[in-house]
């Protein structure tokens, strides 16, 4: 690694509070903002353990509350696993995915894996 991309490294690992990872999967959002609440789905760009950015097709208002389900499928995944969370919107950029919005969410609450039970018939 040359001194360049050693000071690039360092400058960003400054800047940022914990390390990224780049996953692209379905994030199904409840937002509210106000009174108002809608749902929307979008697509994870990257994710750490302290929020995720998003590319979504509609603008989703800084600081609104949503709650997320982040959807992995797909090999080596045998069936969908679906991790919880909620969070509040902290940075919104024009220009995400086919010109919707990148939207930046800070957890405020834990992810973890959504169990969905079964009910057996009588």
């Amino acid at each position: 690694m040359n001194r360049q991309d050693n000071t690039t490294w360092s400058t960003d690992r400054q800047e940022r509070k914990y390390r990224r990872f780049k996953l692209r999967c379905t994030v199904h959002l409840t937002v509210v903002s106000g009174e108002l609440a809608s749902e929307v789905d979008a697509v994870s760009r990257d994710v750490s353990i302290g929020g995720l950015l998003l590319d979504a097709p509609l603008l989703i208002p800084q600081n609104s509350s949503v709650s997320f389900v982040l959807i992995l499928r797909g090999p080596p995944i045998t069936c969908p696993i679906e991790l919880t969370g909620e969070g509040e919107v902290v940075r919104v950029e024009a220009g995400g995915l086919e010109a919707g919005f990148g939207i930046a969410v800070k957890y405020t609450s834990p992810i973890t894996q959504f169990e969905r039970f079964l009910i057996p018939i009588a």
